[in-house]
């Protein structure tokens, strides 16, 4: 039975836990959006949370004790000018879990942990290629234009292209 224990160890010394929580929580503020085992996320957005509540209210006593468990200044700086102003008016709940299944090597249950208000954004590659393909539909293309072959006047004009040699070559020219 698993009774009065506060929080999993998730079989780590204190120290690589503490290191754990540490990198992921940073990540999670970097990226927001995870993708881990499922202990490990509900351990994590423990924490998470208790640091976004902490943002929420910017002062130095603040930015001190979170700077405590995140050691990465720009991250920091997010977290007090982007990620808490965004979540000033909600109570709690800061983080969410959506369940990916179970990974194909030993058939641990993989999470994606999320900031609740991400957007997954959709690259501009595909963005483009679906508007080109919607103009195309609507305009006719049209007839292309026949180019004429240049005259050998116009050719004798322009200097010709100098090939560029092998660098054997190069090497006997400098001797």
């Amino acid at each position: 039975m698993k009774h009065k224990i506060g929080f999993n160890r998730l079989d780590r010394s204190a120290a690589h836990r503490k290191a754990l929580h540490r990198s992921m929580v940073t990540s999670l503020f970097k990226y927001e959006r995870i993708t881990t085992t499922k202990p490990k996320a509900l351990e994590i957005r423990r924490s998470a949370e208790k640091i976004i509540t902490r943002a929420k209210v910017d002062s130095v006593h603040n930015r001190r004790l979170v700077s405590r468990r995140l050691f990465d200044e720009g991250i920091l700086a997010k977290l007090f000018n982007d990620i808490a102003l965004r979540m000033k008016d909600r109570p709690g709940g800061y983080t969410r879990i959506v369940k990916l299944g179970a990974r194909a090597g030993d058939a641990a249950d993989m999470v994606i942990l999320e900031l609740v208000d991400y957007k997954l954004e959709l690259p501009k590659a595909a963005d483009e290629k679906k508007a080109s393909k919607d103009e195309s539909k609507k305009t006719a293309k049209p007839a292309a234009k026949k180019v004429a072959a240049p005259n050998k006047a116009e050719a004798e004009k322009k200097p010709a292209a100098k090939k560029k040699a092998s660098p054997k070559a190069e090497k006997a020219e400098a001797k």
